[in-house]
C-alpha cells in the first residue's frame, strides 16, 4: 500500500506562500484570478521539471470560508511534504460556475497537470468537458455523486457511503425495520436512494419514509404520520376506557394498569426499530424528542445519523444518546486539527483535512515514473491519509475508512472501527440497483407525493402489489399489542 510522507514537526511559518520559494510559485492576482507569474517556471532546485496542479478554490463569494480553509490545509501538507518539484498554482473560482470554468482554462493553459477542487458540485459540472478534453484528472471536494465521471474523482464524503455504512451496522446490530426521516431536497433524495439500495443489500428493510420541508422546526405532523399514531392512540384510549370502567368497579389489577399507561401515547406496532436522520443542530434534537413523545425511543429504536451529526454536541441530550452516525477515521486527525490551529489560530473543519490529502495524493502522483496519472490515482489498495485509508474509482467515486461512533454522556466513542486498509476488501463497494421483484414492498411515505416519490427513488412507480401496507396482519398487530403489554408488566384481567 502507497503511504503518505511522513509528517513533520510544527514547523510552518503563516507567511511562507507569500514569498518567492522553491518549493512554490509567487501569485499574483490578474481580473480576480490568481494566476502563476510564468517568469518563475524554471525554479526548481532539483533541476527537474515541475509537476505543475492547479488549485481551484472559491476564495471569494459565498463559499470564501471554506476556499480559504483548504487553501491554508494545502499550504499546511506542502510545507510537510517538502517536495521541490511540486509547484501549486492557486486559482479563484469566486464561489460560481463561470468563474471555475475560467480558472481551470487558466490552469490548463499553464501547464497543469492535476486539478486540484473546486468544492461544489455546480463548479465540477462546470469544468468537467474542459479537463476530460484536455487529459487532465480533477481531485474535487463534492459531496454530490451525480457530477462524478472517469477522470473526474472526488475526495468529498459522499452520501451513499455513508449510508451504507450506518445501515450495514445496525443490521448487524439486529435492526431489522428503517424509517426515515429526510428533508425533502437534494440530501434528502440521495440519502432515500442509497438506504433502499443498503436495506436490500443487507436483507432489512426501508418501512416508512418522512419528508419535511428543509427549514422545518417543527416535526409533530410527519412523525405522527410515521409511526401510525392515530390508530396507536385510538387503541390505547379504548384499553383506557375498558380498564376505567374495571377500576371504578374496585378492579385493583386494573388501577395499576392504568398507572403504568400514564406516559404511553399509543400501542402497538410502530413500524420500525431503527430511524436515519441526516439533520444536525436543534432540528435534529428536536425531531428526536418528537419521536420519543410518540414512544419511539432507544432501545426499543435505535437512532443512526450521518457525518453532519460530528462536533454537534449532542451528548447531552437523553433522548440522544447512544444513537450512532458514521465519521472518518481519526488516525491522524489529532495532528492535523493541532498544527493548523497553531498557524492559522483556528480549530479547522473536517472538510479542510480534504485539501491535505489532496496534495499529499498529488505527491504521490509528482513521484509516480509514468504519464497514466489516473492509474496511479485508482491504486485499489488506496493511500494513508489525515482521515485513514481512503482511495478512489474509475467512476470518480471514493471510499473512505469511516468509524461508526456513538453518542455518550461522557463523549463519542468508537463502537466499530474503521478499516485500517483496503487489501481485504474487494473492489468498488458503490450498490447496486434495487430489485423489484413480486415479494418486494415499497415504503410508506408521508409528505410527499406517493408516485412522485418513488420515482425519484427507483425511477419508476412501482406496480400496486409493491406497495406497502400499513398493518396487514391483525393477528401479529393483536400479538405485539399482547407483547407490549407483557413488557410493562400489564396484565389484562
Amino acid at each position: 500500500m502507497q503511504v503518505l510522507k511522513k509528517f513533520s514537526l510544527f514547523l510552518l511559518c503563516a507567511v511562507l506562500w507569500s514569498c518567492r520559494s522553491a518549493t512554490g510559485p509567487e501569485i499574483i492576482t490578474r481580473g480576480g484570478f490568481e494566476e502563476v507569474n510564468t517568469d518563475l517556471e524554471e525554479i526548481n532546485i532539483s533541476g527537474g521539471s515541475a509537476f505543475r496542479v492547479g488549485v481551484l478554490l472559491p476564495l471569494t463569494g459565498k463559499a470564501a470560508k471554506q476556499g480559504q480553509g483548504l487553501k491554508n490545509a494545502t499550504m499546511a501538507a506542502m510545507e510537510d511534504i517538502n517536495n521541490p518539484n511540486l509547484l501549486l498554482q492557486y486559482y479563484d473560482t469566486q464561489s460560481t460556475p463561470g468563474g471555475a470554468r475560467i480558472a481551470a482554462q487558466n490552469a490548463i493553459s499553464q501547464r497543469a497537470r492535476l486539478i486540484i477542487g473546486p468544492l461544489m458540485s455546480s463548479e465540477v459540472q462546470a469544468i468537467a468537458n474542459e479537463t476530460i478534453y484536455r487529459g487532465v484528472p480533477v481531485i474535487a471536494f463534492t459531496s454530490s455523486q451525480d457530477v462524478l465521471q472517469p477522470t473526474v474523482y472526488t475526495l468529498g464524503l459522499l452520501i451513499e457511503e455513508q449510508v451504507n455504512r450506518v445501515i450495514t451496522y445496525a443490521a448487524q446490530k439486529g435492526r431489522r425495520r428503517f424509517a426515515l426521516l429526510l428533508p425533502d431536497n437534494a440530501t434528502g433524495s440521495a440519502v432515500a436512494k442509497a438506504a433502499v439500495k443498503s436495506a436490500q443489500k443487507n436483507g432489512v428493510e426501508v418501512t416508512v419514509i418522512g419528508f419535511y420541508p428543509p427549514q422545518t422546526s417543527d416535526f409533530s405532523g410527519i412523525i405522527k404520520q410515521m409511526s401510525d399514531y392515530s390508530a396507536r392512540h385510538a387503541r390505547l384510549e379504548n384499553l383506557r376506557a375498558t380498564l376505567q370502567k374495571r377500576a371504578d368497579n374496585g378492579d385493583t389489577v386494573s388501577s395499576k394498569a392504568l398507572q403504568r399507561l400514564k406516559t404511553k401515547e399509543g400501542l402497538g406496532d410502530i413500524g420500525f426499530d431503527a430511524v436515519l436522520i441526516p439533520e444536525s443542530g436543534a432540528r435534529l434534537t428536536s425531531a428526536i424528542s418528537m419521536f420519543a413523545y410518540y414512544d419511539a425511543a432507544y432501545p426499543q429504536v435505535q437512532f443512526l445519523g450521518t457525518s453532519i451529526w460530528e462536533n454537534s454536541r449532542l451528548n447531552k441530550e437523553s433522548a440522544i444518546v447512544r444513537s450512532v452516525y458514521p465519521a472518518l477515521s481519526r488516525t491522524h486527525s489529532g495532528y492535523f486539527a493541532n498544527k493548523y490551529a497553531a498557524v492559522f489560530g483556528e480549530r479547522p473543519s473536517s472538510l479542510y483535512s480534504f485539501g491535505y490529502d489532496a496534495v499529499a495524493l498529488a505527491n504521490q502522483l509528482a513521484r509516480a515514473d509514468t504519464d497514466n496519472l489516473n492509474r496511479v490515482i485508482t491504486n485499489p489498495d488506496g493511500y494513508a491519509g489525515i482521515n485513514g485509508a481512503f482511495r478512489l474509482f474509475e467512476d470518480g467515486s471514493n471510499q473512505h475508512s469511516l468509524d461508526i461512533m456513538e453518542i455518550r454522556p461522557a463523549g463519542d466513542v468508537i463502537v466499530d472501527a474503521a478499516p485500517k486498509t483496503f487489501s481485504s476488501l474487494s473492489g468498488n463497494p458503490q450498490l447496486e440497483p434495487v430489485q423489484i421483484d413480486s415479494f418486494y414492498r415499497a415504503p410508506l411515505i408521508y409528505g410527499k407525493d406517493n408516485s412522485t416519490a418513488q420515482l425519484m427513488i427507483y425511477g419508476q412507480v412501482l406496480p400496486i402489489e409493491n406497495q406497502a401496507q400499513r398493518f396487514r396482519d391483525p393477528e401479529a398487530e393483536r400479538a405485539a399489542v399482547a407483547e407490549e403489554l407483557r413488557a410493562m408488566n400489564i396484565v389484562i384481567p
